[in-house]
C-alpha cells in the first residue's frame, strides 16, 4: 500500500507541474477571468486545490486548521507556485516518513467547521489526490478553452515516461 501511495503522489506531482507549466502561458488578465466551475477564477481554482494539499498536510500532522488559506495572499501564478512547491516538498517528507503499519491507523480531525471525523490515513491520503485530479480536469478543460491545453494527463502517460 505504501509503494501505491508514493506512486499516485508522484503521480499527483507530475499532473500538478503541467498544469502549473500551462498556466505560465495566460495573463494575470486571464488567470484571473469569471469563470463557471464554482470557483471565482482559474486562480482561485488552483488556490483551492493548493488549499486542499495545506488542509490535508495539517490534519496528518495533527494540527485541524480552523480556516483556510487567503486567496488573497497568492494574487499571481509566481505565489502559487512558491506555496505550492513548500506544500509538496512538506508533503514528500511525510510520505517518506510512513511506515505500512501508519496507513492504517485511524487520523481524527476536524473540518473547518469544528465538526470532528476520524478515517483511515490511507484513505485520506488516497482522498487528496483524487480530489486534485477532479480540479486538475477543471483547469484543463478551462485552459483548453484559453486555447492552451495541458495535453494528457492520464495516469498511463506518467506512468509509461517515468
Amino acid at each position: 500500500m505504501l509503494e501505491y501511495i508514493n506512486m499516485i503522489y508522484d503521480y499527483n506531482y507530475w499532473g500538478n507541474q503541467r498544469i502549473l507549466d500551462t498556466c505560465e502561458l495566460l495573463s494575470q488578465d486571464q488567470l484571473d477571468a469569471p469563470t463557471k466551475n464554482g470557483y471565482a477564477s482559474l486562480r482561485a481554482t488552483l488556490v483551492h486545490t493548493m488549499n486542499a494539499n495545506w488542509i490535508w498536510l495539517s490534519r496528518w500532522n495533527g494540527v485541524s486548521p480552523k480556516a483556510p488559506l487567503d486567496e488573497r495572499d497568492f494574487p499571481t501564478l509566481a505565489s502559487i507556485r512558491a506555496r505550492w512547491q513548500q506544500e509538496e516538498q512538506q508533503t514528500r517528507t511525510f510520505l517518506a516518513a510512513l511506515t505500512e503499519s501508519d496507513l492504517a491507523r485511524d487520523l481524527t480531525y476536524q473540518n473547518l467547521k469544528g465538526s470532528a471525523f476520524a478515517l483511515p490515513l490511507w484513505q485520506t491520503l488516497v482522498h487528496v489526490v483524487n480530489h486534485g485530479t477532479q480540479h486538475r480536469s477543471e483547469v484543463a478543460f478551462m485552459l483548453t478553452a484559453l486555447e492552451h491545453s495541458p495535453g494528457d494527463l492520464d495516469m498511463s502517460l506518467f506512468l509509461n515516461n517515468r
